[in-house]
């Protein structure tokens, strides 16, 4: 495989899986997509994801219980609750050559996995308004900047952990422990006080050892926004828009993904894509469609 995508899941988030795999497989029948298990409990939602979409598991087991074990013993549980979180970073090391990173928690609305022809001119992207709408919050402390960590220019490329592309190789094993140590050892960088957990240290990893780096949404033209909370974007024949434009992805990051919260509806229709809805999920479904203002 030399391009695909990548997922981090287990069976307590099954839903959600099915209804991302849903909308990649209907602009991309055959782009090879690996699962990551995010712990050991993962075996039904891979199940389910083979046998419908021809999900892959990440091969190498082994390593992702090693990487597990070395950042729980890096890091204090107080700085780093859930070592697990940090699996995303066996991506750097697996099948793929070129790939997309993206969370479950996500709905695309194109053929996402064409975006890694960037990869030609950078050696990794992201596509999001963070440092726009957020600057430094949820990733990094006024440390940084008192510090000269990072430079100003460096410190506008921040960005959301749960859509991304790389290639294989661009952060190496060495670097990557080391870094994780440094950054253990340095907790005062990091702004965990809104409940991230993985964001910080991923954005430290990729402005410390990736200078070649490009964000979608400042090329030429941009791209539009991506987060849930925004109420504004318009369904047209279940794609979303903001204005004229499309999105290419939706992610309620920071946001409930459940009945009767923002744009349930488009993610109930790619849930159910290729299965008739259950009774229940009707019923529901029908009593916050009569609650809505």
């Amino acid at each position: 495989m030399t391009r695909g995508i990548y997922i981090v899941a287990n069976d307590r988030v099954q839903e959600n899986a099915i209804a991302l795999l849903n909308s990649i497989r209907r602009h991309n029948q055959s782009v090879p997509v690996v699962m990551i298990p995010f712990n050991e409990e993962y075996h039904q939602v891979f199940n389910t994801l083979n046998r419908l979409h021809d999900v892959q598991l990440f091969p190498n087991l082994e390593f992702l219980e090693e990487l597990t074990q070395k950042v729980g013993a890096i890091f204090d549980r107080d700085f780093l609750k859930l070592p697990n979180k940090m699996r995303k970073l066996a991506v750097w090391f697996g099948p793929l050559q070129d790939f997309l990173y993206i969370d479950t928690d996500i709905i695309v609305f194109e053929d996402i996995a064409a975006n890694l022809d960037y990869l030609s001119e950078v050696d990794f992207f992201c596509c999001d308004y963070h440092h726009a709408g957020e600057k430094l919050r949820n990733i990094f402390s006024p440390v940084v900047i008192e510090q000269n960590i990072f430079s100003e220019t460096d410190l506008e490329d921040v960005f959301n952990s749960g859509f991304w592309a790389s290639k294989k190789g661009a952060i190496t094993l060495d670097k990557l422990y080391h870094t994780l140590q440094e950054c253990s050892q340095h907790r005062e960088y990091f702004d965990f006080t809104q409940g991230v957990t993985d964001q910080p240290i991923f954005n430290y990893l990729v402005l410390k050892h990736i200078p070649k780096r490009g964000n979608l949404v400042k090329r030429p033209g941009g791209d539009v926004g991506s987060w849930a909370g925004s109420k504004h974007f318009q369904e047209r024949n279940h794609i979303l828009y903001d204005k004229e434009k499309p999105l290419k992805y939706l992610h309620w990051a920071g946001t409930p993904l459940n009945p009767g919260q923002n744009y349930w509806d488009i993610w109930e229709y790619y849930r159910y894509l290729h299965e008739g809805k259950p009774a229940w999920q009707r019923k529901l479904s029908r009593l916050f469609s009569f609650l809505k203002p």
